[in-house]
């Protein structure tokens, strides 16, 4: 009798727990309820041109077979390919993805990769009505486009903010993934402020939540219903989800969206310096405590950055108040700033605190190379490296250096990373003009300690750190 009452008793504890975690768990189906309507299928359409089944061959003459005339190949080829000599009608390739609406009227934010190239733009809404979309602008560098359709009393999302979500909250997407429409996928945040190769003005948040292709431009909801982000990229080795998927914070969308509306494209701002990550062994040459922040490694000249007094060799903290942990975190932050605001940028010079206000300037459209070549020679076994003068239009473009010819297998030089074609700027943090002034260098620099080297690679500058043994 006691066995039963003990058995009842945690049967009771035990269902009890279970309706807890039950509670605990987040309910999604009035938030999909509330906001599916607003999430958008689109498909594209590009016309491919008409081509010969063989028009590589022929020189890239329009999709035609070049035959001369006479050619006892040309009644081969018209008997195996018939009268029109094989060539292919002209051929649509389509695409799918997401959308959601914004506005009453009919702005619809969606992706720039779904619609890049498309002649025709399809919206498909959810009450199964088809609309012609026209695009307004498209972003490459943040993948953002803005759509337009010819409606009115269409239902809207409601933004929130991505900088208030926090890393274990759960979200929601929904989408068309391969074309499935309105599907809903949830998960968690994991983390923010994501820098992928693929986008260096975005700061990507990190999601676990199942995004496959045809997700890309859908909304990414928080548990109050706003959205806070676009889903964008997956990574992924098989081409399918695998737990790793990452979506552009809203405010940088909506940002670029006010710029598509006015002007149909966007310019983002400026500063004008090439930055590395600071790795453990930087932080030891330069002195520094620890390892964030981004290394001013090139400062370009006449850039806003010159104009403030940045040099390289700063460490950069802040910019506008926002911490810079990685060197990644810097491009987001000054591609937002409009052009001609002010902008304050606190950074570490020499172990000593400073803060330097910047006018930031629009992005140009592209950079000039810089390249080096040779002269006097001038060899170093301390550091294991053959270096030579620079020419006087390598002079003109870089002010000094000396550029390295030669690099000793497992000297210092090697270990460090140097190559043959760098150009030695810096030897621990002084300028190395020409060869002579390199020689003088090489002599006094300290053994058994990390030493910063500036070098110019590939038309950019960056530091590598070397130690010279006794």
């Amino acid at each position: 009798m006691m066995l039963n009452k003990y058995f009842v008793l945690f049967l009771i504890l035990f269902l009890s727990s279970l309706q807890l975690q039950a509670r605990s768990l987040p309910e999604f189906a009035n938030l999909v309820d509330e906001n599916g309507a607003a999430v958008v299928n689109i498909s594209t359409r590009q016309k491919v041109p008409a081509r010969h089944p063989l028009s590589q061959f022929n020189g890239g003459h329009g999709g035609k077979l070049l035959i001369p005339e006479g050619s006892p190949f040309g009644e081969l080829f018209k008997h195996f390919l018939g009268e029109g000599g094989g060539v292919r009608p002209p051929q649509e390739a389509t695409s799918l993805g997401s959308g959601f609406i914004i506005s009453e009227n009919g702005y619809i934010i969606t992706n720039h990769h779904v619609i890049a190239g498309a002649d025709e733009v399809l919206v498909r809404l959810s009450d199964k009505r088809e609309l012609s979309a026209e695009i307004v602008g498209s972003d490459e560098s943040s993948d953002i486009a803005l759509l337009k359709v010819k409606a009115n009393g269409l239902p809207v999302v409601t933004t929130g903010s991505s900088e208030k979500l926090r890393v274990g909250e759960w979200v929601l997407a929904i989408g068309s993934p391969f074309g499935f429409d309105h599907s809903a996928t949830s998960g968690i945040v994991s983390a923010k402020g994501r820098s992928l190769p693929s986008a260096n003005y975005v700061s990507f948040i990190q999601t676990d939540v199942a995004i496959n292709p045809g997700n890309s431009g859908g909304p990414l909801f928080n548990l109050d219903g706003e959205v806070v982000g676009i889903n964008s990229q997956i990574y992924s080795r098989t081409g399918g989800f695998m737990g790793l998927s990452f979506a552009i914070p809203i405010e940088m969308a909506m940002d670029v969206v006010e710029q598509l509306k006015q002007t149909g494209s966007v310019s983002r701002g400026w500063l004008g310096v090439y930055i590395q990550e600071i790795t453990h062994e930087i932080a030891q040459s330069f002195n520094l405590s620890k390892t964030s922040g981004a290394l001013v490694s090139q400062v370009i000249a006449n850039s806003p950055a010159e104009k403030a007094g940045l040099k390289a060799g700063d460490v950069l903290l802040t910019f506008n108040n926002k911490s810079i942990m990685n060197s990644s975190d810097l491009p987001p932050l000054v591609g937002r700033v409009l052009v001609g605001e002010k902008a304050q940028v606190k950074l570490l010079r020499n172990g000593r605190e400073m803060q330097l206000n910047v006018t930031i300037e629009q992005l140009p459209s592209d950079d000039k190379p810089i390249a080096a070549a040779q002269a006097k020679s001038a060899s170093s076994n301390r550091m294991g490296v053959e270096v030579v003068d620079l020419d006087e239009d390598s002079k003109k473009l870089l002010g000094r250096g000396v550029l390295v010819r030669k690099v000793i297998a497992g000297s210092p030089a090697h270990r460090s990373g140097l190559m043959a074609g760098d150009v030695l700027l810096q030897l621990d943090r002084s300028n190395i003009k020409n060869v002579a002034g390199f020689r003088k260098k090489v002599v006094n620099l300290p053994t058994n300690r990390m030493i910063p080297v500036l070098v110019h690679r590939q038309g950019a500058n960056q530091y590598i750190v070397m130690k010279i043994s006794k």
